[in-house]
């Protein structure tokens, strides 16, 4: 069986080097659709809590919420830390609270304080829907993920591969030690 939840992702990029309006720098609300399947555990009667999908996602795809996304090689990239620096925002502010952790993988760097995500690729859906599942391949029995943004959209299936154990009084997925950090049930 399959559980999926919705997130809604406001970010601005452009595609370098394009011929058309997506050359210049402009924004977009993504929503981005995670499907993930297991077994339908008993006594909570649910794949995996869609809450806990949110948690666990939601750790890394903040850093693309309200994010400025440029390819590695984009000109407007030293520009924007430039102005960044002088600002004084480039490593962060006291209001900027809404970030994840920075992540490093070979599509996509994320720099949380700078509000910033450099990708190897241009960034399209199809793109976003490569980066997410390498981030989260790992931490969720991902089957499917759509992304649309503007009238643009994209979806790719998976095979659910994982076996990832799960508490039997929430559902959730135990940590390395076999602990539920939701209820504290150790297996």
């Amino acid at each position: 069986m399959r559980s999926f939840t919705k997130f809604d992702l406001q970010y601005a990029h452009r595609f370098y080097g394009f011929k058309g309006e997506a050359q210049y720098l402009h924004g977009h609300t993504g929503v981005l659709t995670l499907e993930v399947e297991d077994s339908v555990n008993t006594g909570v009667n649910m794949v995996f809590p869609c809450n806990e999908i949110q948690k666990t996602a939601w750790d890394v795809l903040k850093n693309f919420d309200h994010a400025l996304i440029l390819r590695e090689d984009d000109p407007l990239l030293p520009a924007i830390l430039g102005v960044y620096e002088a600002q004084g925002i480039k490593n962060g502010t006291p209001q900027n609270t809404m970030k994840g952790e920075a992540f490093k993988t070979e599509l996509a760097t994320a720099y949380p304080d700078s509000r910033l995500v450099v990708t190897k690729e241009t960034m399209t859906v199809e793109g976003m829907i490569k980066i997410v599942y390498d981030l989260l391949k790992d931490k969720l029995n991902i089957v499917k993920i759509t992304f649309t943004s503007g009238v643009n959209g994209a979806t790719e299936e998976y095979e659910a591969k994982n076996d990832i154990a799960r508490c039997p009084l929430c559902g959730i997925a135990l940590n390395e030690n076999g602990v539920c950090h939701k209820c504290g049930y150790k297996a």
